[in-house]
């Protein structure tokens, strides 16, 4: 899942992008990000300017793997106030790159603007004058919580020794938050893609607390053609000669370059191909000429999204997030999906968009028929995977009819 920036160019392409010159095969090498020294990550980091982040000890954290992870942290956010009968907490969890920085302003601490700013916040479909709105950066991000780039109990980062996670360990983690915060039970679970992942497994590990669910461009598990996408991510990661087994906070560069690969990949498959050939065409990317090695606007477009996440996140971040995607299947241990979908109590809503071909109608309609009494809506988009981001006036709308009768 991508962030949209209001402030995204028409065709963009990484500041001082070199134009490729008609000297051979050898300029294509022009089209990676660039690699910067003194940027191994783009880890927030203990120390840096918080922003709105808190920051809550949830002690050693036991992990389905039969690990332990010490001195396990998690950052979050919240907004509004919880009522004296606590009954308007909602948790919102955010996609693969995403964080707790669900609405607000960029600023110190938060180099970019909330990403569902749209849906939360005053006024808006999930109501921060009305509700209790908690979203937590993933075990296992690098905005605050505890992940690769943090440090471990010998004061070194966690690097190549961490941890495999799953879906199961984020929502223990999440569960351990929301007793600290003297939630009970959520009047709303809400998450988009791969935080759509957590909230069914909340759904399902503890139906009695999540009251009204919304699952968005999500699935019960992770399907082959999603397997796949994740593995090229993951090998663009590993292959960069950079990424020293995942031991890299040390040196003055890291794998940006198979990082912003990872992301292009996933970007890809995030919008529409129609939506790509409306927008871009065969267009050339400004003077370059792709006959002799320059780009496409399409390529710009990609190289642009790459080069902004270095920004903000970490390589082993990613792989940590993705093989979480790659394992999730609500079934595991319960006796298939259609057992664990029957534990489920919560009213729920599932959204799919028509044009997403990363999260297929099939997934959704695995969701509704599998949930007792769950209702669908399907939002009409050009924009892909992303049009629940984009379309905000009609996830907002989907949003408030569901919320309504709650």
């Amino acid at each position: 899942m991508s962030t949209p920036s209001t402030a995204e160019p028409a065709h963009p392409g990484p500041p001082g992008a070199p134009v490729a010159q008609a000297y051979g095969v050898g300029t294509a090498a022009s089209k990676l990000v660039d690699r910067k020294a003194g940027s191994p990550t783009g880890a927030w980091r203990p120390g840096e300017e918080p922003g709105h982040r808190r920051f809550l000890e949830i002690g050693d954290l036991p992990l389905e793997s039969g690990e332990v992870l010490p001195e396990t942290v998690l950052a979050f956010e919240t907004w509004g106030e919880l009522s004296a009968a606590r009954d308007n907490a909602v948790l919102v969890l955010h996609a693969l790159t995403g964080d707790s920085h669900v609405t607000g302003e960029a600023g110190p601490g938060h180099p970019t603007p909330g990403w569902w700013s749209d849906l939360v916040g005053p006024g808006r479909a999930i109501d921060t004058e009305r509700y209790y709105v908690v979203a937590a950066n993933i075990l296992g991000g690098c905005q605050g919580s505890t992940g690769p780039s943090s440090l471990g109990p010998d004061g070194r980062p966690w690097g190549s020794r961490f941890p495999w996670l799953t879906t199961r360990d984020a929502v223990e983690a999440e569960a351990r938050l929301a007793d600290a915060l003297g939630i009970e039970t959520f009047h709303l679970v809400i998450g988009a893609s791969l935080g759509g992942h957590r909230a069914i497994e909340w759904a399902v590990t503890h139906p009695h607390r999540v009251r009204n669910l919304a699952l968005v461009a999500t699935g019960a598990s992770t399907t082959a053609d999603q397997l796949a996408w994740c593995h090229l991510q993951e090998l663009a990661i590993v292959a960069d000669p950079f990424f020293f087994d995942g031991d890299y906070y040390s040196h003055p560069v890291g794998p940006v370059r198979g990082l912003g690969l990872a992301r292009a990949l996933a970007h890809t498959t995030y919008r529409s191909a129609a939506e790509l050939d409306e927008r871009f065409g065969r267009r050339h990317q400004g003077a370059e000429d792709p006959a002799v090695g320059g780009r496409y606007q399409v390529e710009s477009y990609l190289d642009y999204h790459a080069g902004k996440l270095l920004a903000r996140f970490d390589a082993n971040t990613y792989l940590i997030v993705t093989h979480s995607m790659m394992v999730h299947d609500v079934g595991t241990g319960r006796g298939g999906i259609e057992a664990a979908l029957g534990r489920v109590s919560a009213r729920t809503l599932v959204v799919d968009v028509d044009s997403d071909r990363l999260f297929l109608p099939a997934q959704a309609e695995e969701l509704e028929r599998g949930i007792a009494g769950a209702r669908r809506a399907t939002i009409s988009s050009l924009h892909g995977h992303d049009g629940f981001l984009i379309e905000a006036d009609q996830m907002d709308a989907i949003l408030r009819d569901f919320l309504a009768g709650a």
